[in-house]
């Protein structure tokens, strides 16, 4: 179980989770309400729909992929309310029916103070892409 102590600590905690494919684990990271957005913009709602989102393709196609994450801001919206953003990058390997390849996102999730730890209330991913060509774009 990983138990963030600080908003901020969801960005390390969601890498964490992801990289040792830990779908479980993951599902900490959220109170029991929660809605997850993911990149392609499919919502769910709960850990159970979210953990039932993301073991597939822990097992699959993810299977070798590692995330890296870089926390841009946190933003108090209340005593016990926060707002996080993070760049995510997404490296995925041979398991992936592209090959190897890497995808950057920008990640924000809205966290509360439940029992001394913060929790994801909300996520929402968003890949970055030129508006334009719709071709992903990579951050430096």
């Amino acid at each position: 179980m990983i138990q963030m102590t600080r908003p901020e600590a969801a960005a390390e905690g969601f890498q964490t989770a992801w990289n040792a494919h830990d779908m479980m684990a993951l599902g900490t990271l959220f109170h029991e309400d929660a809605t997850f957005v993911n990149r392609f913009g499919h919502m769910v709602r709960g850990v159970d729909e979210i953990i039932a989102l993301h073991a597939p393709v822990h097992e699959t196609v993810y299977r070798d992929s590692k995330l890296a994450n870089e926390v841009i801001d946190v933003l108090a919206i209340g005593d016990g309310a926060a707002v996080l953003h993070f760049w995510s990058r997404l490296t995925v390997g041979v398991a992936h029916p592209a090959g190897p390849h890497s995808v950057d996102t920008l990640i924000q999730a809205v966290l509360t103070r439940h029992q001394g730890f913060w929790l994801i209330k909300a996520l929402e991913n968003v890949t970055l892409t030129n508006p334009r060509t719709g071709e992903p774009i990579l951050r430096k």
